[in-house]
Parts: structure tokens; C-alpha cells; sequence
């Protein structure tokens, strides 16, 4: 699949089994496609059936720390999420992300190139509604319902960007329709739990990521 220099080489998961869906995911603000988050989520659905694709945004192939601005992030979408578009032309195709990736991809979902303007679904994994150290309120829910596509928002119960019912709120406010919010119990913005026994960590990624998978089923099998 090849790409331009925007953008650093994906990786791709292939399925263990039966290819049901692709999906594109994107990494958060502070770490690329390579962080053990973004391996084992990709790792994790590609097990049970999901294409997916990583890819680094231009900041962070070119080893920058901070973020291009949202142009350009959102182009850089475009181009991975076209190329994987082409690639499985038949297959259906959901965009998301950990964080920054998964607002990148709901702003490139609610003005998408019309080669895109079919997704099957948004996923978004812990979308930061509201910055800890923001000194100012920033809106981050007004482009959400200009989304066609559903929206799956995945939400720790101690994410200090916005826990499940600060997200549902600013979702209801904006008018938002065809969003669903998953809370992970006592899960931090990186989906970390406190360490209550060696299986705390293990559980709880198996439930969220089982959630994304279930919903991403429904999307793809309408009754």
C-alpha cells in the first residue's frame, strides 16, 4: 500500500481469522504507531477478525513533540485511510484512534473526501474533551454532529480529559446523534486501572476491547 512521504510507513495487522472490517487507527499526542497501547489494541482485533492499519502523523516521523496543527493531521488521515480504502474496496471501513488520533479522526469523519464519505464507524478511545491543564474551555464537540457515520466513544472512569458522564453531557449539549459512550471502570486516560491483582490490567483491556468489537459488529450487521 503505498503512501507519500506525509506520512511514515504503516503497519499493518492482518486478521487471524475470516477478515470482517478494516479499520484505521491512530496514535495519541505523545507516542507513534509503535507504543505497546497501539500494538496490542491493533494485535488484539486483528485476532478476532479486523484488518488494521497504524501509522505515524508527520510530528512524530519526523520526531517533533509537538502536534502538526489539525489540517494536517486530518490530511495525513485522508491519505492512510484512502490507500486502505482502495486496498479493500469490498471490506467495511472504520477510522479512530487512542486520544489525538481519535479526534483527528472524527474532525476528517465530518468532512470526509467523498472516497471516504461511506465509513462504517468512528471509534474514538479516551477522546479528550477538555485538555487538565487547558486555561481556557475548548470546544471540542462542535464539528461532532456534523458526523454521518456512528460514533463509538471509549472512556475512562478517572480520565482526567473527560470521564464517561462529562462526555455523554457535552455529546447531549451538542446535539449529537448515533454516539455511544462505553465507561472502562476506574480506568486513567491511558486506560490504566489501579493494580488491585496481576489480572486488574488484563481484564480490563479484554472488556473494552471486546465492547469495541461487539459495536463495530452491530455497524457492519444491521438488523
Amino acid at each position: 500500500m503505498p503512501v507519500s512521504s506525509l506520512v511514515s510507513a504503516p503497519r499493518h495487522y492482518a486478521p487471524d481469522s475470516a477478515c470482517w472490517a478494516t479499520l484505521v487507527l491512530a496514535h495519541g499526542a505523545g507516542a507513534g504507531q509503535q507504543h505497546a497501547f497501539m500494538v496490542q489494541t491493533a494485535a488484539a482485533l486483528a485476532a478476532q477478525g479486523v484488518a488494521v492499519t497504524t501509522f505515524d502523523f508527520p510530528y512524530m516521523a519526523e520526531g517533533r513533540r509537538l502536534p502538526d496543527r489539525m489540517p494536517r493531521l486530518i490530511s495525513a488521515f485522508v491519505e492512510i485511510a484512502g490507500a486502505v480504502r482502495q486496498a479493500h474496496p469490498t471490506l467495511p471501513l472504520f477510522v479512530g484512534g487512542k486520544s489525538l488520533g481519535g479526534r483527528v479522526a472524527t474532525h476528517m469523519a465530518a468532512d470526509p473526501p467523498a472516497a471516504l464519505a461511506t465509513l462504517a464507524g468512528v471509534v474514538a478511545l479516551g477522546y479528550p474533551l477538555r485538555p487538565p491543564s487547558a486555561r481556557r474551555p475548548q470546544d471540542r464537540t462542535a464539528h461532532l454532529p456534523y458526523l454521518t457515520a456512528p460514533l463509538l466513544l471509549v472512556q475512562g472512569t478517572r480520565d482526567e480529559f473527560g470521564g464517561p458522564d462529562s462526555v455523554t453531557a457535552a455529546l447531549d449539549a451538542a446535539g449529537v446523534s448515533r454516539s455511544t459512550v462505553i465507561p472502562v471502570a476506574d480506568a486513567d486516560h491511558s486506560f490504566r486501572v489501579p493494580a488491585r491483582s496481576p489480572a486488574a490490567q488484563h481484564e480490563s483491556d479484554l472488556f473494552w476491547q471486546q465492547a469495541v468489537l461487539t459495536w463495530m459488529r452491530a455497524q457492519v450487521v444491521r438488523p
